[in-house]
């Protein structure tokens, strides 16, 4: 079975990026009836936004200590990678390690000609030849699905409203005028806040999907769905006996892991940026059943 175009996942970032929208004039709007000087915000946003586009890849390797190795350090993995980036029919991206006890591996950059796939040391112990493939797969999957560049287009109004919000609350606290001045700072505030709870949701439901997709994205491309449930389910095992302070340290990037590095931290897992693993495993045997026909 060939490499088929993900509607699914078309769609739902067509509506996400909609909605986003929506919720954004919504948020001009405001701000505009509240009176809120709001240009030098747009400014800071649009230029951390060309930073987030440009270097974004740059960003992810420098949070995560991550690497890019030369071809003679792993021969083998680059091997790997050459190989599944000519199955899934894009250039091979440039390939990083990450130091940390934590097993996983992500995929960055704006585009399948700018695009980083990063291993961490321990998922390469951990996992066999097969399963490391699989893994390697569903990280090229998100690049040939774009869908890291989309998750960085959506993030910029979350990313605006951020930034508002704690503007907003030092307005609040600082502001010496009293009166309505001080009521529009603190309106102005917690309708950030509302924007950057819904900005949030929305990309949190489009990468879950954006998850299913990549699985699916790994199945086709090694014809091997197996491999890919037993690497989930490893990198599931030792995650759970991994040190709190070592997946708290990795936590920030968990939107780009396989599986997320959970610390235990409530608030944070209501964002959940995977679907659960039993409905990940339950889309991969379907898939295989796909394969074979059934």
């Amino acid at each position: 079975m060939e490499w088929k175009r993900d509607w699914g996942l078309t769609s739902r970032v067509w509506l996400t990026m909609f909605l986003l929208f929506v919720v954004y004039i919504v948020f001009i709007a405001i701000l505009s009836i509240l009176g809120i000087p709001t240009l030098f915000l747009f400014i800071i946003a649009f230029g951390m936004a060309f930073i987030q586009y440009f270097f974004s890849d740059k960003l992810v390797l420098w949070t995560t200590g991550s690497r890019i190795i030369a071809d003679d350090e792993n021969p083998e993995l680059h091997r790997m990678v050459e190989k599944l980036a000519a199955e899934a029919g894009i250039p091979k991206p440039q390939v990083a390690i990450m130091q940390s006890p934590v097993p996983n591996a992500f995929a960055t950059g704006r585009s399948p000609k700018h695009a980083v796939v990063a291993c961490t040391d321990s998922i390469i112990r951990l996992l066999n030849k097969d399963e490391l493939e699989a893994v390697l797969a569903h990280e090229l999957a998100h690049v040939k699905n774009r869908d890291i560049l989309t998750m960085t287009i959506a993030s910029f109004i979350a990313m605006i409203a951020s930034i508002i919000m704690q503007s907003f609350l030092w307005g609040a606290l600082f502001n010496r005028r009293g009166g309505d001045g001080a009521s529009a700072w603190i309106i102005a505030g917690i309708v950030a806040a509302i924007v950057w709870f819904v900005a949030s949701l929305l990309m949190m439901a489009l990468s879950r999907y954006r998850e299913f997709a990549a699985d699916r994205g790994s199945a086709y491309i090694t014809k091997n769905p197996r491999a890919l449930i037993s690497a989930l389910n490893k990198i599931s095992g030792r995650m759970d006996n991994v040190p709190v302070e070592a997946k708290a340290k990795v936590e920030g990037a968990n939107a780009f892991f396989i599986i997320p590095a959970l610390s235990g931290n409530a608030f944070l897992e209501l964002f959940s940026t995977h679907p659960a693993l039993e409905k990940r495993i339950a889309n991969l045997e379907k898939v295989e059943a796909e394969l074979r026909g059934y």
